[in-house]
């Protein structure tokens, strides 16, 4: 039989050639496995900034050039955004005065990365159209309707501190804006402490009579939070979705109108009535300044005295640096 011409590898260029066939799989599978972690997972809520950004697709094209994929996330409320945030479910989200706080306080890596100016506008304490109760030093013995932990929580403690009344002389009653609205509508409730939309909607559909809003009392302010060890390495992709939330803020300052029919259909609010509080906001995204930190020591020291903290925070320790 004549010889085979085939050639046939050793042993050792065998083992030398699985090795290298191996490696480079492996190798491919690191980086499609990176290119698969290249993504930012942003928390927002039914109504602000980043639900536009969310709507309009304008991070998603502003970040594909440096290889990140967006998801997003939406949350009731600022409570269990930061949670989510603190338990590492998301990379980036927005929240009132009240819940960077809370996430500070649990997590040593939480970190503040930008704000929008105050608006105190967008906050109010509600009560009946006909109700007896004409200032807020008349809430004393009365049951409050509010979002437990959020920013309207530490603008009744505020309101009433102004008026000398204690915290512990009114009941809190904590429920989610939804609940709340049923409660103080047949009257469960003697007051309502709400933001923007839920504030306009709730004026609306009770004719409510705003007591008080945050005018003099607190600056309202929202905040874009993460954490050090996103921010950390992923400082690019952050900078970009900033830069890309100002552009949103910019269009929206001038076009409350058409930010309101894009809103409409998915918070569920007319677009009339989100128009009304669309005029109570403030826009620009910038980073933390120094009255900024101090507004936000105060809510924190305020909150411990009461015991509602559980630790003192020092709220400069968690805001991201210039730069950085």
């Amino acid at each position: 039989m004549p010889r085979s011409t085939a050639r046939t590898l050793s042993p050792p260029r065998q083992t030398t050639l699985a090795f290298l066939t191996a490696l480079a799989f492996l190798i491919l599978g690191t980086l499609l496995a990176r290119a698969e972690d290249k993504v930012i997972r942003i928390g927002y809520q039914k109504y602000g900034t980043l639900v536009l950004l969310k709507g309009k697709g304008l991070l998603e094209k502003k970040l594909a050039p440096l290889g990140y994929r967006v998801s997003w996330a939406e949350f009731p409320s600022g409570p269990p955004l930061l949670e989510a945030l603190n338990a590492g479910a998301i990379d980036l989200g927005s929240a009132g005065e009240a819940p960077p706080i809370f996430g500070q306080a649990n997590n040593p890596d939480f970190l503040y990365v930008a704000h929008e100016p105050a608006a105190p506008l967008g906050e109010a304490i509600l009560v009946a159209k006909d109700s007896p109760i004409k200032t807020v030093a008349d809430l004393r013995g009365k049951k409050i309707a509010l979002n437990k932990g959020s920013n309207v929580h530490y603008f009744l403690v505020e309101a009433l501190a102004k008026a000398g009344v204690p915290y512990e002389a009114v009941t809190p009653v904590f429920l989610a804006p939804g609940d709340a609205v049923a409660a103080f509508s047949r009257g469960a409730v003697d007051a309502w402490v709400i933001w923007d939309p839920f504030l306009a909607s709730g004026e609306r559909a009770t004719g409510a009579r705003t007591l008080v809003n945050g005018t003099d009392i607190v600056p309202n302010r929202q905040f874009y939070l993460s954490t050090r060890p996103f921010s950390d390495a992923n400082k690019e992709a952050l900078d970009t979705t900033l830069a890309a939330i100002g552009e949103i803020d910019a269009w929206a300052k001038d076009n409350t109108d058409a930010v309101a029919g894009e809103l409409a259909p998915a918070i569920g609010i007319p677009a009339p009535i989100l128009t009304i509080a669309l005029k109570r906001l403030t826009y620009g995204v910038t980073p933390l300044d120094a009255a900024v930190i101090a507004d936000q020591q105060k809510v924190a020291d305020t909150f411990h005295r009461l015991g509602l903290l559980p630790k003192p925070i020092t709220v400069s320790d968690a805001v991201r640096k210039s730069g950085s």
